[in-house]
């Protein structure tokens, strides 16, 4: 069997993009001519989007990197092509079908994340996880606080506190895939570093939602906000959870126990995600991050709720939500990569920017190992752990794309190509060091 060399892998991909690519400028210059009116300029967009994820993500995967890698870097290609004279892309950032099924892939994305903890999960790590989270949240943020007062001092401090918010979650599937891989997911390290990271995401979202708040909030009333205004915002995300595990504890079962009755096909897929999408809507309308809705979601549906279908036959939701996610998040993935502008990496300042961004992450959690006195835990393997962003760093910069302060985005192009560095430098960099320190006992 002839392996899929990268030599072959961008032959094929050039000729299947130029064909696509050729086809969707055809539809747009007919006016999304034929039957199918305008939806035929959609579904070519699709094409090459999920053809181009699956071709980067498997290139990626083949030299042992994270497959969200590899849309990202497929999206920026994608989204640069007029540099070399390709126009035939260019639309694809603005359109609004396309940035639609972008964001239900983030919250189907986050609704994944949070269906692989629970709330008991994160109280049987105990004080030291919780701890290295406290960590893991604080330091990277007043860190990337003052990486923004540096390199952007004309910007509005919300800017800067956003740039700090972005700093402070950890992608738990890629350092739990490494842990996996060498056979270490059980030791005490790994159960340190999952659960702080599944807090991490917890305290995050509250930043996130919290600083997002702040700044809806400014452009609405002016420059009067006071600290009342940030603890009603920070009240409003902790209720919103605490609400949300209450719902879980005591009303779910007997929702999940009428939707059992139910004679109608997919009827349990339906109801979760009626679950999900209902707590997206309303962390949406008390002007939380929709994103905060969907991980409340998955953090709450605890198998206990699913036991009566398991033992009718049905899958679990994660399967049964894994064809949704394979279908939409990687649209989500390379549309963050087609926003990329990579005439800003030439620019001395935008990569020095970066750089001082990546040590910022980098020494953030590694600060994470203060909070350990047990000699016994390899403390800078948990540190190393808590290093990449990932997909939950490109989520907060794509929230911050889009919001606005004083009529301009929050996260400029440039900021937004320093921050993609970042990740993308976080996400490379963790597993070769995790998988050095975790394995130099065994020697």
């Amino acid at each position: 069997m002839r392996l899929i060399t990268p030599r072959r892998f961008f032959i094929f991909l050039a000729i299947s993009l130029v064909y696509f690519g050729y086809n969707i400028a055809y539809a747009s210059s007919d006016g999304g001519g034929g039957h199918g009116g305008p939806v035929l300029d959609l579904l070519l967009e699709l094409v090459v989007i999920l053809l181009a994820a699956k071709l980067g993500g498997d290139l990626f995967e083949r030299v042992n990197q994270p497959a969200v890698l590899g849309e990202l870097v497929i999206g920026m290609l994608i989204g640069n092509m007029h540099l070399l004279g390709v126009d035939i892309f260019t639309h694809f950032q603005q359109d609004v079908t396309l940035e639609i099924l972008a964001e239900l892939g983030v919250i189907i994305l986050l609704f994944e994340v949070g269906l692989e903890s629970t709330v008991k999960d994160m109280m049987k790590v105990g004080v030291t996880a919780f701890m290295v989270a406290i960590f893991g949240v604080v330091v990277p943020f007043f860190l990337g606080w003052g990486v923004g007062i540096w390199f952007l001092p004309d910007a509005n401090t919300l800017v800067h506190l956003f740039i700090g918010a972005t700093l402070t979650a950890t992608s738990v599937g890629i350092t739990a895939r490494v842990l996996k891989d060498i056979g270490k997911i059980n030791t005490k390290e790994s159960k340190i570093i999952l659960g702080a990271a599944v807090i991490d995401d917890i305290l995050g979202l509250i930043i996130l939602a919290v600083v997002s708040g702040v700044i809806t909030a400014a452009n609405q009333g002016g420059e009067g906000i006071g600290s009342l205004d940030v603890f009603i915002i920070i009240g409003k995300a902790v209720l919103f959870i605490v609400g949300a595990v209450v719902l879980g504890a005591y009303v779910l079962p007997h929702f999940f126990n009428l939707a059992f009755k139910l004679k109608v096909k997919g009827g349990f897929l339906s109801i979760s995600l009626f679950i999900c999408f209902a707590l997206a809507y309303i962390a949406g309308q008390i002007q939380l991050a929709p994103i905060v809705g969907a991980f409340a979601a998955g953090l709450i549906l605890e198998d206990v709720h699913f036991t009566k279908f398991r033992e009718r036959g049905e899958h679990t939701i994660e399967e049964l939500i894994e064809p949704i996610a394979v279908f939409l998040v990687p649209i989500f993935f390379v549309r963050m990569g087609m926003m990329v502008d990579l005439t800003t990496f030439a620019k001395v300042e935008i990569l020095g920017f970066a750089a001082v961004m990546t040590i910022a992450a980098i020494i953030g959690k590694q600060v994470c190992s203060l909070a350990i006195f047990d000699k016994s835990v390899n403390r800078i393997a948990i540190g190393l752990g808590m290093i990449p962003r990932g997909e939950v760093g490109l989520i907060f910069t794509g929230i911050g794309a889009k919001l606005v302060l004083d009529g301009n985005p929050v996260i400029s192009t440039e900021t937004y190509s320093a921050v993609v560095i970042m990740v993308i430098i976080t996400t490379l960099v963790t597993p070769p060091w995790l998988k050095m320190s975790m394995l130099k006992d065994d020697k």
